[in-house]
């Protein structure tokens, strides 16, 4: 007898290879994979304008980094001691305006080359709720604490959501005409405003997703984290202690799935090297004995040059390269 719904997400499409570009965005879930990316050495770029969760601030944000359309200064904007862009995530302001603007130009710059030589784009919808700024009409990404008064808060409808989100993979596809799309649901629940809410949230972004998919199938796919995470491992072990985000277990658990999914059999080889060498990379030995650490280095350095020696496209991998000026 069956006791739990294992989510079948059918065979293997192998759209993902090792040695591929990867971009990630949307809700904090792009930042849970995009780190066990980083972890198996893809050379993947993670929200480079910070986390985003509704669908019309991830569409913005890409259309931006399409046109690599610069932050002015007449967008910042201080709140809480920091300047703020209502298109960044808050990681990105600082107190110095000017600093503020270099940082997040040089996002942008990066996001725009980093898209248009990617060959896969994921992209995370986290919640169908928007916040628009009553003084401009403008769907913002993030508040920035800026009193509540001055928003109008509402839920997208799908027919909105589709237009946008249709709107950007004609656009994405005329910039990069080789790059796969992959849209998830973020399995992380948004609970302030009620259960309630966040399933109707949630379905919401399943409906716009299938019906744009609908539109875009040669080159677009859904991957069920969300479904996994309420149907698969419908358990509060397998959530972190606020009871919204996904446990580490759970993570590496969709982690595991996506994989099956979409990387191809040689890859899958290269990953779990490359994960076992990015541990070996985050330790540190405890021995105060110079021999042995002068000993560990250079096993270290051996095993890197190695890796790269049979994967040559990890040449550049900026973690690779560390580890090899740190251990000379």
């Amino acid at each position: 007898m069956e006791f739990r719904t294992t989510v079948k997400t059918g065979e293997n499409r192998g759209w993902l290879h090792h040695s591929d570009r990867v971009m990630l965005l949307g809700s904090c879930f792009s930042d849970n994979i995009g780190a066990k990316m980083t972890a198996a050495l893809f050379n993947a770029t993670v929200n480079p304008m910070g986390t985003l969760y509704n669908p019309m601030s991830i569409a913005h944000g890409i259309h931006r980094l399409i046109d690599a359309r610069p932050v002015a200064g007449q967008e910042l904007f201080m709140q809480s001691g920091v300047w703020n862009s209502f298109d960044f995530h808050s990681r990105h302001s600082m107190p110095d305006k000017q600093v503020t603007l270099d940082r997040m130009n040089a996002r942008i710059d990066q996001g725009h080359k980093a898209l248009q030589g990617a060959q896969l784009l994921t992209i995370t919808l986290g919640s169908a709720i928007v916040y628009q700024l009553k003084s401009t009409g403008k769907v913002v990404a993030n508040c920035h604490k800026v009193p509540q008064h001055e928003f109008e808060r509402r839920m997208a409808t799908v027919p909105q959501m589709v237009q946008e989100l249709d709107t950007m993979l004609v656009n994405l596809h005329e910039f990069n005409p080789d790059l796969r799309v992959i849209f998830t649901v973020s399995p992380i629940r948004h609970i302030a405003d009620g259960l309630d809410v966040n399933s109707l949230s949630k379905a919401s972004l399943r409906v716009a997703i299938h019906e744009v998919m609908a539109r875009h199938r040669d080159y677009c796919d859904y991957f069920p984290a969300y479904e996994i995470m309420m149907d698969d491992l419908r358990d509060y072990r397998f959530y972190a202690s606020d009871m919204v985000h996904p446990s580490d277990v759970a993570v590496e658990y969709i982690w595991q799935a996506f994989q099956a999914t979409y990387l191809d059999d040689r890859s899958a080889l290269a990953v779990a090297r490359c994960e076992r060498i990015h541990k070996r990379l985050q330790h540190r030995p405890m021995s105060t004995n110079r021999e042995t650490v002068e000993r560990f280095n250079a096993d270290t350095a051996s095993v890197v040059r190695n890796l790269i020696k049979e994967y040559p496209y990890l040449t550049d991998n900026s973690e690779l390269n560390k580890a090899l000026g740190d251990r000379l």
